[in-house]
């Protein structure tokens, strides 16, 4: 048995025990977060501002918010924008690099190795420049990424660096037949509303933990990156989209139906629940809202609809489930397959995307902030040896 040890502050009062131990650190503080927080009732709040009030601004004032933990005014806007222009362009040829991958490879493993690539081209060993630089390349190299596995590497258009991050993104990716102005909608929104999502999720800790050794912010994204391809976590989206696929149709028997067959089998219903929310995810109510304004006859935004409605009905009735309502991966592939991005293996990477400003926001904090500048030291949690018997070597 653990000796009882009390951590406290205004808030906590916490006991560890040994009931404590290989459960992953669930409940467990090790920090303070300034970024973000998340609460049972409105959820994610970026800085304070609950993320419903947040959703319709663009990405780079919630970029500025995270870095600065206050929302810019007009001129600040400005000048963020102005930054992020500065810092854009590729000091390296990412596209030979990318080129090498083999096509199979999943697109967060590119992902990963296009972030360590951009490190090795440039890094300046200062956090927030090298935060505020990859935030600011990352638009390449997605739009890089998609074209290269997609073997669409030829004639790929110059970065016009005076677009916003998102309408750069689209400028690189190239597709045809698409509505680049509803595409923007819902990718600006998605990037708002993953931004961040409090200090202890697995990517986000991974990313700080890895930090906290001092490698290099690309070093400690990479491996926040992957962190988030599992399906436990990041992967989620893509898993849920293939889900709705799966269904098929609209129909509230049919739906409800397959709902139930999948929990009789012991599957997943994917985009439902959240650990900390006890109320439908304010991120999936946006989306829904967004959903009914551009496509609200599309087959799979009305599956998801459907869904919305039948899925917490029928895990409400397990009462171990505390919360059977949607999260904020229900709605989003539906949504992006809706602009033109069908694959929904790419959409992890969206979520990377998004991740790369709060967890950079975060690692720039515990590096050069907390404690008076000196910053967080090494994560080391403790573990303790299974009860063994001694032996020794004869």
């Amino acid at each position: 048995m653990l000796r009882g040890i009390k951590l406290t502050d205004e808030d906590v009062l916490l006991e560890l025990t040994d009931k404590h131990l290989n459960i992953g650190l669930r409940g467990v503080p090790v920090g303070t977060c300034r970024t973000s927080f998340v609460t049972p009732t409105e959820g994610v709040h970026y800085c304070g501002y609950p993320i419903r009030e947040l959703a319709s601004f663009e990405p780079e004032d919630i970029v500025y918010l995270l870095m600065n933990k206050e929302l810019p005014n007009a001129s600040q806007s400005q000048e963020i924008r102005k930054d992020l222009a500065s810092r854009a362009k590729i000091p390296g040829d990412l596209a030979s690099v990318l080129s090498t991958l083999p096509k199979f490879g999943h697109p967060m493993d590119w992902l990963s190795v296009g972030i360590h690539t951009l490190g090795m081209f440039e890094t300046t060993d200062d956090w927030k420049e090298d935060a505020l630089n990859l935030i600011a390349r990352m638009p390449r190299l997605m739009g890089l990424i998609f074209r290269i596995r997609e073997g669409r590497d030829s004639n790929i258009p110059e970065d016009d660096t005076s677009l916003s991050l998102v309408d750069r993104f689209i400028n690189t990716l190239g597709l045809e037949n698409v509505d680049k102005g509803v595409m923007k909608r819902v990718i600006s929104t998605y990037l708002v509303l993953h931004m961040d999502h409090g200090g202890g999720n697995l990517s986000t800790f991974t990313g700080k933990a890895v930090a906290s050794g001092k490698a290099t912010v690309y070093s400690s994204i990479a491996g926040a990156m992957n962190a988030l391809s599992g399906p436990l976590h990041g992967r989620a989206n893509q898993s849920c989209l293939e889900f709705v696929l799966k269904i098929g149709t609209s129909d509230t028997d049919e739906v409800e139906a397959f709902v139930r067959a999948e929990l009789d089998a012991g599957r997943p219903i994917f985009g439902f629940g959240h650990a900390v929310l006890r109320v439908e995810d304010p991120r999936a109510t946006v989306q829904f809202e967004l959903g009914e304004e551009i496509c609200p006859n599309d087959e799979n935004f009305k599956i998801i609809r459907t869904l919305r409605d039948v899925a917490p009905r029928v895990l409400g009735e397990n009462p171990k489930i505390s919360n059977p309502n949607a999260n904020v991966d229900i709605a989003s592939g539906a949504l992006l397959h809706h602009v033109g991005l069908t694959d929904p293996t790419y959409y992890t990477t969206f979520f990377g995307w998004a991740r790369v400003a709060g967890i950079g926001a975060q690692i720039v904090d515990e590096r050069s902030v907390f404690r008076g500048g000196k910053g967080v030291p090494i994560y080391r949690p403790k573990y303790f040896a299974e009860q063994q018997t001694l032996r020794h070597i004869e």
